[in-house]
């Protein structure tokens, strides 16, 4: 069920949707780790997704905004191809244009939440306000009777009145963290915050960079970055420390980096996103992060993983 509430998350998919050719050195770049054959899918579906959004966002220049919308909103119009669908909002957050919740059209949506408490709408819109691109979030599934599932998005900016989007159901991944999971990541995130506060950046970044400090709790650690996306401490990846990770993707080209600098900009929040993971290897798995703003200048943040999925 959507609800509405302060605060804001992005979910992040296991689901790697880049093909095996280029999935290995792209997470070298980023940092990510090895490439994992078993959680990967079709790349067509990737590619189909942004071309239904591609062919969307033309459609608008080609009709005009008013007619593009009535098409948009019909559940029974060109847009609704089984799972996938077209959503519209403008740069304020209001919903313009929705097939399988017409009752979210006219209102402003900044407050609406997914399942896990993800801030579904700003999320999207700080990424719209980039020109788009790729994340997560549970919806409803209009094939699965409403059932509530992990999703894939695309997002494209068409003007600066209008944004478009559309998405892939992850039928197969869990996606849900307990409550309880999330409020004891807030509360280790605000302890580090309040230590960097108290012990000055340079002591504090030394705590959070060592493996073995008291800000490394087996798969729970603090990492920290400048809001140039230099990485600032990272206890399991020293090798990263001091370089700029700002255009660093997970597999499935979410820019992880960009998207909590996003987070914190709002407020301080949640994002998800796929991850090496410590306790298993260092196998990317899937990522419930908070981050939280330092000063001006850095921030710090720590994060949980989905198990099983």
């Amino acid at each position: 069920m959507l609800t509405y509430r302060s605060g804001f998350t992005l979910l992040f998919s296991a689901i790697i949707l880049v093909s095996t050719t280029c999935a290995a050195s792209e997470l070298a770049v980023s940092g990510v780790g090895n490439y994992n054959a078993t959680n990967a899918t079709n790349v067509i579906e990737k590619s189909e997704l942004m071309a239904f959004v591609d062919e969307a966002a033309a459609y608008v220049k080609d009709n005009g905004k008013e007619k593009a919308l009535l098409a948009f909103n019909n559940s029974s119009g060109p847009f609704v191809r089984g799972e996938l669908y077209i959503f519209a909002y403008d740069f304020n957050g209001t919903n313009i244009a929705h097939p399988i919740r017409p009752d979210l059209v006219g209102h402003d949506q900044r407050g609406l939440l997914d399942i896990n408490d993800v801030a579904v709408v700003r999320n999207e819109l700080a990424l719209a306000k980039r020109g788009g691109g790729i994340m997560y979030l549970v919806f409803q599934n209009p094939i699965h009777e409403d059932r509530e599932e992990l999703k894939l998005i695309y997002l494209k900016k068409v003007d600066d009145s209008l944004w478009l989007g559309s998405g892939i159901y992850l039928t197969n991944i869990s996606a849900s963290f307990s409550e309880e999971e999330r409020d004891e990541l807030v509360a280790f995130v605000q302890e580090a915050l309040q230590f960097a506060r108290e012990s000055g950046k340079e002591r504090a970044l030394q705590v959070f960079s060592d493996p073995k400090g008291n800000f490394t709790r087996g798969a729970q650690y603090i990492f920290a970055y400048d809001y140039d996306g230099r990485t600032l401490a990272l206890p399991y990846q020293p090798e990263l420390i001091g370089t700029n990770r700002i255009d660093a993707r997970d597999p499935n080209g979410v820019d992880f980096i960009s998207q909590a600098i996003d987070a914190v900009r709002m407020g301080n929040g949640f994002f998800y996103y796929i991850y090496p993971d410590p306790s298993e290897n260092m196998t990317p798995e899937l990522k419930l992060s908070y981050v939280a703003n330092v000063n001006e200048t850095w921030f710090l943040g720590s994060g949980i993983y989905v198990k099983g999925g």
